[in-house]
């Protein structure tokens, strides 16, 4: 559960005071600093990004700041010259949200230009309303992207459509749970333990239904570990490589350690659910389709595989347009 208490943003600064940020203490500056960086650390985005983006705002409010950023953890210090603040700031969890990056990111990049004419409290209430965006979308239409992107990546592995089937309706129920404990803070193992097992478990029910009554293989079963794919932290994975390559050895090596613990606790808990299940995985059988059909097939998948994990990281249909946008001014 959550043991982290709130920032009360608002008190670093009179809410009555008409002082610009520029012209405003310390203090006030450095609030906002790190709550821009500690929003943008929210959103799932490498320490590279997040110290980028704070070297950013201090160079505009013509201060200098040092920080050390971790994956849920950002310590940091601000110079004005003649005096120094330093914070440090923690987050609860951490989790991807393309759709509140891409708004922060837009926030850092027209800050000279619209918020160095106003006050630190009108900064903070435009950075409350960016942190309410949370999900886009349900529990179950997470599910469901993760169902569609699960039973894509199947086909892309090399399954038919019965593995498809299997994993759409596995992944789907396994993503809403996941979801929905999300939303309540569970802990970390029970969130993966959970949702593996649930979507092991569909996977082998709907599996054993379509062998009693409709006589298919045994030999699809296999399909069952692709019904677990929504658990991957390919975020996680990618940022720890970006932040390790640019010597951020701390966001770096935790990013990874995290990404390592999902595994191993999704890959444990699929393991005994296999031998509880009696699930055997072996070769997908072959598909016998010609090879023209095949490649119509893979670009479909590929594309539904790709949809579906954008919407489950909280992307917008206006997201793409928007970054082709702000990186065409840079």
């Amino acid at each position: 559960m959550n043991n982290h208490m709130e920032i009360p943003w608002h008190e670093y600064t009179n809410k009555d005071s008409k002082v610009k940020i520029e012209n405003a203490s310390l203090t006030e500056k450095s609030s906002i600093i790190g709550r821009i960086g500690l929003m943008l650390l929210a959103c799932g985005t490498g320490a590279w990004r997040v110290r980028s983006s704070m070297n950013t705002i201090a160079s505009e409010l013509n201060i200098t700041c040092i920080a050390d950023i971790g994956l849920t953890n950002i310590s940091y210090t601000c110079i004005d010259g003649i005096k120094s603040h330093a914070q440090s700031l923690s987050l609860h969890n951490t989790s991807v949200n393309t759709s509140k990056l891409a708004r922060m990111e837009d926030f850092v990049y027209h800050f000279k230009d619209e918020c160095k004419t106003c006050t630190c409290n009108e900064i903070h209430n435009q950075l409350d309303q960016i942190e309410s965006i949370h999900s886009s979308y349900s529990p179950i239409i997470l599910g469901l992207a993760a169902a569609l992107a699960c039973s894509c990546f199947t086909f892309l592995l090399g399954g038919g459509p019965i593995e498809m089937l299997c994993a759409f309706v596995g992944a789907g129920l396994g993503n809403t749970l996941r979801m929905k404990l999300i939303k309540h803070n569970y802990t970390l193992f029970l969130n993966v333990a959970a949702s593996v097992s649930l979507a092991c478990l569909a996977y082998a029910l709907l599996f054993i239904f379509l062998e009693t009554y409709f006589g298919i293989a045994t030999q699809h079963e296999a399909g069952y570990i692709c019904s677990m794919l929504f658990i991957i932290p390919g975020f996680p994975f990618i940022t720890s490589g970006i932040d390790l390559a640019k010597l951020d050895l701390r966001s770096g090596l935790e990013r990874l350690a995290y990404a390592i613990i999902i595994i191993l606790a999704a890959t444990l808990t699929a393991w005994i659910c296999a031998l509880v299940l009696h699930l055997q995985p072996v070769d997908f059988v072959k598909l016998h389709i010609s090879t023209s059909t095949k490649l119509l097939l893979r670009l479909l998948t590929s594309f539904g595989g790709v949809f579906g994990f954008s919407i489950m990281f909280n992307s917008s249909k206006k997201n793409s347009r928007q970054c082709r946008m702000h990186w065409s001014h840079r």
